[in-house]
């Protein structure tokens, strides 16, 4: 199943040091300030990408001809589905913030090959760590490259200026952690969700869910993308978030800042069109 419609492979998707700049006027990156560009925190992303050893895309995955990725969602029908040795047995798997693996192998595998994360939502815990990943930072703010540049410097950590506490301490290698480039957060709010660039005063502002953001990087660097944990129970608000915890899907319908129904309606379309293959 192939999709060079959907595919864009102009746009790599890890910002690199010596050439960020360079790509952001190429993508129009300068003109749109974060999420979306790099407009207004140039000083910012120069700062944190000085921090990193490596903006390589894959390794020994390199070889692979055709490759065959899976996107891993957090959602609670995950649960009882024993997919984890099938989800392990594809040459890239993607997931994305805290979903944890630890005590949930049986469903949700293993293996991880790259794992998207904000400050507040990247692991802390050392038990959590795993050598074979690459943490993908999809940066918000200009506080979020700070972040990084501090944490990586093994400076203190200033938790002002986030929604949530953030990690205070690093548990990945640097040579394990890249920059997205904010061109794949734009593309997946204005070109595959259609959001306004700009909203009404009243109401605010909408962005893409960290999931839909994965299966957008999914589509540049694979293949073939399939996609597990993507489906929500919304008639039924005490039904699972999370394949993992106890939080209800009353909790995802107060959230203001994403339109779940738009995402559930370009699921449903990619699906419905062969684009993508859903495990669930």
């Amino acid at each position: 199943m192939y999709f060079s419609n959907l595919n864009d492979d102009k746009i790599y998707p890890f910002l690199c040091p010596d050439d960020f700049l360079r790509v952001a006027a190429f993508q129009g990156s300068h003109k749109f300030d974060l999420p979306y560009g790099i407009k207004r925190a140039e000083q910012f992303f120069r700062l944190a990408l000085s921090r990193l050893q490596n903006c390589g895309l894959y390794s020994e995955e390199d070889s692979i001809a055709c490759r065959r990725c899976v996107v891993v969602g957090n959602g609670g029908v995950l649960r009882n589905k024993t997919l984890g040795e099938k989800i392990d047995s594809y040459d890239v798997i993607i997931r994305m913030n805290n979903g944890p693996v630890i005590g949930y192998e049986e469903d949700v595998g293993r293996r991880t090959t790259f794992r998207l994360s904000y400050p507040e939502s990247i692991f802390s815990d050392p038990i959590h760590y795993d050598p074979n990943t690459t943490v993908v930072l999809i940066v918000f703010k200009p506080r979020d490259l700070k972040w990084l540049w501090e944490i990586l410097g093994g400076q203190k950590v200033s938790a002002k200026g986030f929604w949530k506490r953030p990690a205070l301490k690093m548990i990945y290698k640097s040579s394990q952690i890249r920059i997205l480039d904010p061109s794949i957060t734009r593309k997946t709010a204005y070109e595959w969700l259609h959001f306004p660039t700009r909203f009404p005063k009243k109401e605010k502002p909408k962005h893409p869910t960290t999931g839909l953001i994965a299966i957008t990087l999914a589509f540049h660097i694979c293949h073939e993308v399939h996609l597990a944990g993507f489906k929500y129970d919304f008639a039924d608000r005490n039904s699972s978030l999370h394949y993992y915890g106890n939080e209800t899907m009353s909790q995802m319908m107060q959230n203001e800042y994403h339109n779940i129904t738009a995402e559930q309606k370009f699921l449903k379309k990619l699906i419905d069109k062969n684009f993508v293959v859903n495990l669930t």
